[in-house]
């Protein structure tokens, strides 16, 4: 059995496994972060109807996506798109004083498209189930 330097790293909590993990508890961190600092201190109208649904951060802690929904995603979108890159210096110096990190990451806001599709898989779906039973009951009904 030969000795394998990144399976004792990993072990003890140093390699790669450990890195994929603090980036996701700091990812955590800063949604919860943003959240709360979009509640209770953002006073820019255009933030008013912003979600945060989730943040990725890169391996080495130096970029957070941060993606969010618009409560009224078409007509909104543009408007909070501009009110966060607006924002986006105060909550990066925000999140640099309450979470105590050695460096921040840079801010980077994406609008998060996963609610869209599922609505849109899920007219897809209620129009075949409609198709299916105007089938069932055109078969039934000439029999």
């Amino acid at each position: 059995m030969s000795w394998d330097p990144k399976q004792t790293l990993d072990s003890i909590g140093i390699g790669e496994q450990h890195q994929q993990q603090r980036s996701t508890r700091v990812a955590e961190a800063i949604r919860n972060e943003l959240a709360t600092l979009l509640v209770s201190k953002v006073r820019d109208p255009k933030l008013l109807d912003v979600n945060i649904s989730r943040v990725e951060v890169t391996g080495d802690l130096s970029l957070a996506r941060i993606y969010f929904n618009v409560m009224d995603s078409r007509k909104n979108l543009k408007a909070a798109t501009v009110g966060l890159d607006r924002a986006k210096g105060f909550m990066r110096s925000h999140i640099a004083k309450t979470l105590n990190l050695r460096f921040t990451p840079a801010l980077e806001f994406r609008y998060d498209n996963v609610a869209d599709k599922v609505a849109e898989l899920d007219d897809i779906f209620q129009e075949i189930a409609h198709e299916r039973n105007t089938r069932k009951d055109t078969s039934t009904g000439n029999s």
